[in-house]
């Protein structure tokens, strides 16, 4: 499955989906389109948990002009879709912003007021969230300021919101984004706009049960672009996205740009591909998602490549139902070439897994990894972005027809720019592993991404007749999924093949990344919590999971110790070898967990190892944190593509990069509101 997953090194610490490392202080840029470096403004502001970066677009002026015309327009499309994403997250989401944004623009009282400072620092967390729910922990936000403020704010600005809409802002309703809780009705307690409010958990999973065909070799993404509302008569029926369905107005929208991009597609390929991709848009038939899919894995030719649609499934609770997203992309020819090896080699990992003989693929097929620069980015991928992808998420497409991964190579260049200093002196325990980090940490990270997303995400097989792991598996299917990728990196990159294969210089840049994983899964990400909070998020979950896991199966060895020396706790590996075995027979666990479908097992390991969270270390870790004044999460600000025009004409597309995340916002919301 893609994930759009990230792993990331910020501050020599191991990140992974969707997660992003700490910046520095700003650097003045001298001018407002450098391409320069030594000019560039890498990070712009930080305000509550987040830090806001820039990242620059290489290769761009080597681009032909049809290349650059089929990138803006495809980035356009992307935009024209934003609003989906904001409606998808919560049903008052728009509502909310429009009345945010009317008191941004026309607030005429004092600036510098602790009012007006704590509803800024608000708006920008919404902005960066795509709703009022917090972009990783699924939390609603809690605005730093009260009620009848906020009304004295909505009157003099003569700003109108709805009473249902202005109270959720306060009070405890619609508190989470997306429930990972099995003990709690996941639906109704999520507050994800996928389905009506009053629609609970056992009528949407029933509602699918009957349209599942469960002896289908290839079966479609069953609700993946549809939310489920109850009708006038009471009963369940789907509402599609499509150009004429849900979504229509921004839909056509994005159906007009693919089109302008069609016409200068680079090869016939894939031009092909869109087109398939414009019929499932006015459509929705999920057989022409799969017929697309199949075409688009296959346009392995050309420099720009996109993904758009509603690819993930995270954030609807029962698996069933994606998020919009895009990314524009153009190829790294020569990192491309360099990092290939790993595709090439696809069997060998396959063949020498850890996993049981009977789940492993007799052929991986297809598997493209590229190197890529991000063009630009719109949806859930922004401003909070992944560094990695693999993506189509179908295993019978897969299987059969291959994937495509890619590692963003600009913004993983953007994060190590940007990232601040102290984490790794703060929480390695000894010299050697500080040094070991600083030496080799920057190569594990990208090893340990290509690992995940090339091999991790095309490994393994389900058992014939096993239903997909959305149904088997269900909540825990994300969590699971990506700790089976995370394993197989760590259990291949220590493997000598790696250094037979030029990718890596000795076994020190594996035990760099066994460092890392560590000290994450186990302390350090949990500063992305508040004190008290169970973890939620998928990719925390499953690095807590994996790094706890074998800490407690490895205590008899004392595979890995806790150390506490003047009050600071640390996990210090003492013997690689046995980790790996370890993360071996986890590996082989998780596949299993899943080619079977085992759903107790897999809610065992998930809710024993990967939820709950050790109130002590938790404020041990946010106490030696907050020293470095560095945000937890980092997110972008998106460069601009304006084309030049003579005589109506496009002779040039020319990159713009901003430096004011309020002011692209608002752009936005001016220039992209298609759904009203």
């Amino acid at each position: 499955m893609k994930k759009f997953s990230l792993f990331l090194l910020g501050s020599a610490i191991m990140m992974s989906c969707n997660e992003t490392p700490s910046a520095s202080p700003e650097k003045d840029a001298k001018i407002e389109e450098s391409h320069e470096e030594v000019d560039f403004l890498w990070s712009t502001e930080k305000f509550g948990d987040i830090q806001i970066l820039r990242y620059q677009i290489e290769g761009w002026d080597k681009l032909s002009l049809n290349q650059k015309k089929l990138a803006y327009y495809l980035t356009q499309a992307g935009l024209a879709g934003r609003d989906i994403t904001w409606d998808q997250f919560y049903r008052h989401n728009l509502e909310i912003r429009s009345a945010l944004e009317n008191i941004v623009k026309n607030y005429n009282g004092d600036k510098e007021s602790e009012l007006w400072k704590a509803f800024m620092v608000y708006t920008k967390r919404v902005w960066f969230s795509n709703g009022i729910h917090h972009h990783y922990s699924n939390v609603k936000m809690k605005p730093g300021f009260e009620l009848a403020s906020f009304e004295t704010l909505l009157s003099d600005t003569k700003t109108s919101l709805s009473e249902d809409a202005k109270q959720v802002i306060f009070n405890d309703k619609d508190s989470k984004k997306v429930s990972k809780d099995s003990n709690s009705d996941l639906v109704l307690s999520s507050a994800v706009n996928f389905y009506d409010p009053d629609i609970n958990e056992a009528e949407a999973i029933a509602f699918y049960k009957k349209q599942i065909d469960t002896t289908d070799k290839r079966p479609i993404s069953y609700g993946l672009n549809s939310k489920l509302v109850r009708n006038a008569a009471g009963e369940i029926e789907e509402q599609v996205w499509k150009i004429d369905g849900l979504y229509g107005s921004a839909i056509k929208e994005i159906v007009k740009w693919l089109e302008l991009a069609q016409g200068v597609a680079e090869n016939q390929a894939q031009g092909d591909a869109l087109g398939i991709l414009i019929e499932y848009y006015k459509t929705g038939d999920l057989k022409k998602w799969d017929e697309y899919n199949v075409a688009w894995v296959g346009v392995t030719d050309g420099d720009i490549d996109y993904i758009n649609s509603f690819i993930e499934v995270y954030d609807d609770p029962l698996g069933y139902k994606a998020t919009y997203e895009t990314v524009v992309q153009v190829k790294d020819l020569d990192a491309s070439e360099k990092m290939s090896v790993i595709s090439e080699n696809i069997q060998f990992f396959e063949d020498n897994s850890s996993i049981m003989d009977e789940h492993k693929k007799a052929e991986v097929v297809g598997v493209s990894y590229s190197m890529i620069n991000v063009v630009g980015e719109a949806g859930a991928t922004t401003p909070s972005t992944p560094i990695g992808v693999n993506l189509p998420n179908a295993n019978w497409i897969r299987t059969e027809h291959g994937s495509k991964s890619v590692s963003l190579a600009n913004i993983e260049h953007a994060y190590d720019q940007a990232k601040g200093g102290g984490f790794l002196e703060e929480f390695a325990y000894t010299k050697e592993e500080l040094e070991r980090a600083k030496k080799h940490a920057k190569n594990s990270s990208k090893m340990h991404t290509a690992l995940h997303e090339v091999v991790g995400h095309a490994s393994g097989k389900l058992n014939e007749g096993i239903g997909t792991p959305k149904e088997t598996l269900k909540n825990y299917a994300s969590t699971l999924e990506e700790g089976r990728a995370d394993l197989v990196a760590l259990y291949f990159i220590v493997d000598p093949k790696l250094m037979e294969l030029g990718l890596v210089e000795s076994e020190e840049v594996g035990k760099a990344e066994y460092d890392s994983y560590i000290r994450n899964g186990m302390m350090l990400q949990l500063r992305r919590l508040d004190v008290g909070d169970d973890i939620e998020e998928d990719h925390m979950r499953n690095r807590q999971l994996v790094a706890s896991w074998a800490y407690e199966k490895g205590k008899a060895e004392n595979v890995i110790e806790k150390k506490v020396v003047e009050g600071k706790t640390y996990f210090v590996v003492n013997d690689y070898a046995k980790l790996r075995v370890l993360f071996g027979e986890l590996l082989r666990e998780i596949q299993r967990i899943k080619s079977e479908g085992d759903y107790e097992a897999g809610k065992n390991l998930v809710e024993t190892y990967g939820v709950k969270v050790d109130p002590q270390i938790h404020q041990e870790v946010l106490d030696r944190s907050k020293k470095f004044e560095v945000a937890p999460y980092l997110g972008f600000i998106q460069p601009q593509l304006e084309p030049v025009m003579e005589n109506g004409e496009i002779t040039d597309v020319k990159v713009v990069y901003p430096k004011d995340f309020q002011k692209q916002m608002l752009m936005y919301s001016e220039k992209y509101s298609f759904l009203k």
